[in-house]
């Protein structure tokens, strides 16, 4: 069955039947899978980076996938700020931009005290502009290989003069996400297996000491900690062992959205209802009708 209740709150959030339908395969590669991906609302379209492949994708009812810019610096996470301008991590120049409506290019962040940063990963954007990423080694040996020594979290100011580290004790900092409040940030550790959360305080900054385990999502099952997502009455949705695990703002297991896939690499709520959540694994594009509204994009 595609759906795993581990509690009886698991059937506000989806039907018993609901089912995973497939809608692309044959992205991404052992080098890089599917990945961020975003809903356009004012397109009606989804968008999702296919890395291996240095694409981005397109799916639109009706037209299904089509490739919708090449190449893109193999850009992973992507995420709109207020204005409707597209955020993206791009792997390729180390770096995190921003598209302008003109379709220039400016750089949000690509060193940290200049140093180049490693290969940033997940981004979003908090509703006062603030821009949040994380920035992990993902290679062998990363530490050959990068300017930095450590794996980190950042924030960046909506002016994007300023660039903070927050944390830089995870070992593969990963997806993130907010609380329906904006009150925490979460983020997940892929190679530990579990999700932090962070109280933030009313700078942006995150309060001090180390987070708190908030889930520990490792299992016996294919599955790390990669892509998250909340809704709006807080529920936490990210990829683990098994497929797509969801969570109450306690951290209580509801249960597993199964898909039959090695990986879940990344979620995003769409349609205009934003009841519809699109998955994408290492190589495909699929999506499942829940009943609880996910939290807005900015702009989206």
């Amino acid at each position: 069955m595609p759906i795993e209740k581990s509690a009886p709150e698991m059937d506000r959030i989806v039907s018993a039947e609901a089912q995973v339908e497939e809608l692309g395969s044959g992205y991404g590669g052992d080098n890089g899978p599917a990945e961020g991906p975003l809903w356009w609302k004012d397109g009606g379209y989804l968008l999702f980076s296919d890395i291996h492949n240095n694409r981005r994708m397109k799916w639109a009812p009706g037209e299904g996938v089509t490739v919708f810019k090449e190449p893109t610096d193999r850009a992973n996470g992507l995420t709109r700020d207020s204005q409707g301008r597209l955020i993206a991590a791009e792997h390729d120049s180390r770096r995190v931009t921003r598209t302008e409506q003109d379709g220039s290019i400016t750089v949000v962040a690509n060193s940290y005290k200049g140093r180049q940063l490693n290969r940033p990963n997940d981004v979003v954007v908090k509703s006062d502009g603030c821009i949040y990423f994380t920035d992990p080694w993902t290679l062998p040996h990363a530490q050959d290989q990068w300017d930095l020594e450590f794996s980190g979290v950042y924030r960046v100011t909506p002016d994007l003069g300023r660039l903070t580290l927050l944390v830089y004790d995870f070992v593969i900092p990963n997806g993130l996400a907010f609380s329906a409040d904006e009150s925490v940030l979460y983020i997940n550790d892929s190679r530990r297996g579990h999700i932090r959360a962070y109280d933030l305080l009313p700078t942006g900054a995150l309060a001090l000491g180390t987070g708190r385990i908030f889930a520990d999502l490792r299992g016996e099952r294919p599955g790390v900690p990669d892509g998250m997502k909340v809704d709006v009455e807080g529920n936490v949705y990210c990829g683990g062992a098994g497929g797509v695990w969801v969570m109450d703002p306690s951290g209580k297991l509801l249960g597993i959205i199964v898909h039959g896939k090695p990986a879940t690499t990344n979620i995003a709520w769409g349609d205009d209802d934003r009841k519809t959540l699109y998955i994408t694994s290492r190589n495909e594009l699929m999506r499942i009708s829940l009943n609880i509204p996910g939290m807005p994009v900015p702009a989206a």
